[in-house]
């Protein structure tokens, strides 16, 4: 611990004023929203002294590769204290989710005094109501998630760019769009982030993501900062079965009752949480679970789709699709199992013969069947789903997810064996998973850094501010650094059936950032809910100061203990 308590920056009444500011523009994801608040952040840069007598340390950048016309904002200020190239790097974005749980308030969600005001006339809970009456709280869409953790990067960036002087290293600030949904903001600002690590010789020895936290349980009076992220998966299965009329349902094997003991092996499995660094992951479960018939008819459907949400901290992706496809072989025996002893008892009752079931499990990943199909069929079968594609590409209603059911699909009719089969893949983005265990010399800076800071404004809040290992949720800290070696993330690319067309990443970028991460973010309740609301002596004084303490600390004026 220091020699003595570090002075503590007033900051309240500012980060109020900008999180209000911020709150005020509609940056639902997906909406024009995102295009004006990087236009309205730019503009609020860039009228800086700092940034008006150097223009090229900040610059807004339309994102690339996205289907939409939505920007980033970035910026540097470079420190005078001393000559130094260690840099960290300040991340947050500006979109948010939508409004539509405020059914017709939607109007008032975007403006913090008038929502709470009408919020006291209303029925709420009475920790809630407390809340509204302590003016401690500020609700809003946007308030936690979290442009009052944007607020606080926009501070500091403010107090750096009028005090250089005070600063040893250099400053990167990154406000990204489309967390909410593709993280395009993030993967587009690496190639900024890259050219400037070129052309100035940035040194990034860390970063600091700052979105919101929450507690983790009921009663839990914790303020979490958190040491890297949990990583996020879409594992996906599609499902064939054996189409049969309805009337003679033990004919055929409806790929729905795969997909059903399937759901109930997956959902919910606690082996199938992933535990690292004494932390353990929550299980999967499915988002969607649906058969591909496209209108009513009396057979059963030709084939399934479903995918789960799956969180890990060490396991790698490739890793997983092991761990599913052992446990897909294990439903589809399932299925098979009480198939058969059903229409076992169905004969029985109905004094009809019984006949060998004709089908055994089987279980593909995606790139297995890629491969059988061009040993079988060569380039004549590559230059089809090379076209299919393209075409699949025209359809504008299709997500990453539907598109990759589609390729898959598609591949399958080409399958000489069309009995009952299982195909794993992966359909959406692969949020990487980033270990922070101290192994690497920055790492372990900022580690020192993060903790010795948290002991330093504790004394000043009266909840514990506790530190963990992994960031529990989405976030685009996971796009800064890699923890996954080649083949984990070989695997990403050879199992995902929209690769290169749909979807894309250069994870290469990620490994050539590849810079520490920690999030250090603003406490409240509720978010992406209609009640999402903000506590403001913990995220408007207490989360600038640490991650200002922090920064001083890695850059080095205050690393000696």
């Amino acid at each position: 611990m220091g020699t003595s308590q570090p002075e503590l920056m007033e900051c309240r009444e500012e980060m109020l004023e900008l999180t209000k500011q911020l709150v005020s523009i509609q940056s639902i994801n997906k909406t024009e929203g995102e295009k004006v608040i990087a236009y309205s952040l730019y503009t609020l840069l860039s009228n800086l002294p700092y940034f008006m007598s150097k223009p090229n340390h900040v610059t807004i950048e339309q994102t690339i590769n996205d289907d939409l016309e939505r920007y980033n904002v970035l910026a540097f200020v470079k420190g005078t204290k001393t000559t130094s190239n260690r840099t960290v790097i300040l991340m947050g974005h500006m979109d948010t989710v939508g409004v539509d749980d405020f059914n017709q308030l939607h109007e008032y969600a975007f403006s913090p005094d008038e929502w709470m005001d009408i919020l006291k006339d209303k029925e709420t809970p009475p920790s809630v109501k407390e809340q509204l009456q302590s003016d401690d709280w500020l609700f809003g869409r946007g308030a936690l998630d979290m442009k009052s953790g944007l607020a606080s990067n926009i501070y500091l960036l403010k107090y750096y760019a009028a005090h250089p002087e005070e600063l040893e290293g250099n400053l990167v600030f990154v406000a990204e769009c489309d967390e909410e949904d593709g993280s395009h903001g993030i993967l587009s600002a690496l190639k900024t982030l890259k050219n400037w690590k070129e052309e100035h010789d940035f040194d990034y020895v860390a970063a600091v993501n700052s979105d919101f936290v929450s507690a983790r349980s009921e009663g839990d009076e914790n303020r979490y900062v958190y040491k890297g992220a949990a990583g996020k998966l879409l594992p996906s299965f599609l499902i064939t079965g054996a189409e049969t009329h309805v009337g003679d349902a033990f004919d055929g094997l409806d790929p729905n009752f795969i997909a059903a003991e399937l759901t109930r092996q997956i959902s919910y499995n606690p082996d199938l949480c992933n535990e690292a660094l004494g932390e353990i992951t929550v299980p999967p479960v499915a988002l969607k679970q649906t058969d591909l018939k496209p209108t009513y008819t009396v057979q059963t459907a030709l084939s399934a789709y479903v995918y789960y949400n799956f969180f890990i901290h060490s396991w790698s992706p490739k890793e997983v699709l092991h761990k599913l496809k052992e446990q897909a072989q294990i439903a589809f025996t399932n299925a098979l199992n009480s198939f058969e002893e059903r229409y076992r008892i169905f004969c029985k009752k109905s004094n009809q013969p019984y006949k060998q079931i004709p089908w055994q499990p089987r279980v593909f990943l995606y790139e297995e069947m890629e491969n059988i199909l061009i040993e079988e069929h060569g380039e004549t079968f590559i230059q089809h789903m090379n076209n299919f594609k393209q075409e699949l590409l025209n359809d504008d209603t299709l997500d990453t997810r539907m598109f990759a059911a589609r390729v898959v699909e598609e591949a399958w009719k080409w399958m000489e064996d069309k009995s009952p089969a299982i195909f794993l893949f992966y359909s959406s983005l692969y949020s990487p998973r980033i270990e922070l265990s101290g192994e690497t010399e920055n790492e372990r800076i900022l580690i020192d850094a993060l903790e010795r800071s948290v002991e330093d404004v504790q004394p000043d809040y009266n909840h514990p501010i506790a530190v963990r290992n992994f960031f529990p949720y989405i976030s685009d800290a996971s796009f800064v650094a890699m923890s996954d070696d080649t083949a984990g993330i070989k695997a990403v690319e050879n199992n995902n059936p929209g690769w290169g067309t749909k979807h894309y990443v250069e994870y290469q970028d990620i490994r050539d950032i590849n810079v520490p991460v920690i999030n250090i973010g603003p406490y409240g309740m509720d978010g992406h809910k209609r009640l999402e609301r903000v506590e403001m002596t913990y995220s408007f004084e207490i989360v600038p100061n640490l991650t200002n303490l922090v920064i001083q600390r890695v850059l080095g004026d205050k690393l000696k203990k």
